[in-house]
């Protein structure tokens, strides 16, 4: 069995929480999925699906099974307990209680990772640009136990600005919002833009108080052999591709 490779989050978390983001390593899905495709909407086989999250809980050691979202680019917030069958709609999820696994599976969008400095609250989040414009982290943060001053944030891999070029309507939802926002966009091709999500993130946390941000930079378009990516993909005119996913955890006691 490969073994996989996550990418592990660099941040002053307290001891006991786990945080990462899978690569494509270590799965058992064929191309255009190879390997570890965690989305089960992607239209790889299920039994692959399957198979990779088996791999995912056996090799990390997760104390449960991942709180696994229907994401759909909006601002709900997921408390991590009492899950029903069918995975909820969302796009962030928090919890306080240790052994509960929040998840986010992106391939280009941002993920991001929150905890507060006691670990006591824990939450991750999808952030593309609608979710970011809409306010996902903001969404998030309103929901967490600690003032934000007290929160750290990871930002795990994302599409960096290189590659990521948007229409003036994208730019425009936020610099209307924000004017500052207009530092995230350099002027593209034909009256386009490149945004660079991951300096959009840090100013809207920044506004919301969370100071203490950490990760940021990793391309997954740019970065074909580590991670998915769906604009690369449909560059190459075949859109199918796997989704990593983004954890985070507190240990169990003892």
């Amino acid at each position: 069995m490969s073994a996989l490779a996550p990418l592990l989050a660099q941040w002053p978390a307290p001891a006991g929480i786990h945080a990462l983001q899978t690569t494509r390593a270590g799965g058992v899905s064929p191309a255009p999925y190879d390997t570890l495709n965690l989305g089960g909407n992607t239209g790889d086989e299920p039994a692959h699906v399957a198979e990779n999250r088996r791999r995912l809980r056996e090799q990390l050691g997760l104390p449960s099974e991942p709180l696994w979202l229907r994401q759909v680019h909006g601002v709900t917030v997921q408390e991590a307990v009492n899950i029903a069958a069918e995975p909820p709609c969302a796009d962030a999820a928090c919890t306080t209680q240790a052994g509960v696994v929040c998840a986010v599976l992106t391939a280009d969008c941002l993920p991001v990772l929150f905890c507060s400095d006691d670990g006591q609250w824990l939450a991750a989040a999808h952030a593309g640009w609608r979710g970011l414009a809409a306010g996902v982290l903001e969404a998030t943060l309103a929901r967490a136990s600690r003032p934000p001053a007290r929160l750290l944030a990871w930002l795990g891999a994302a599409i960096g600005p290189a590659h990521f070029e948007v229409g003036p309507e994208v730019r425009a939802a936020f610099v209307q919002a924000h004017e500052e926002d207009a530092m995230a966009f350099a002027p593209g091709h034909d009256g386009r833009w490149q945004a660079d999500l991951y300096q959009l993130a840090r100013l809207r946390l920044a506004r919301a108080g969370v100071s203490r941000v950490y990760g940021g930079g990793l391309c997954t378009y740019a970065d074909a052999q580590r991670f998915y990516s769906f604009r690369r993909a449909c560059h190459r005119q075949a859109p199918e591709t796997g989704r990593m996913a983004t954890l985070i955890w507190r240990a169990l006691p003892g």
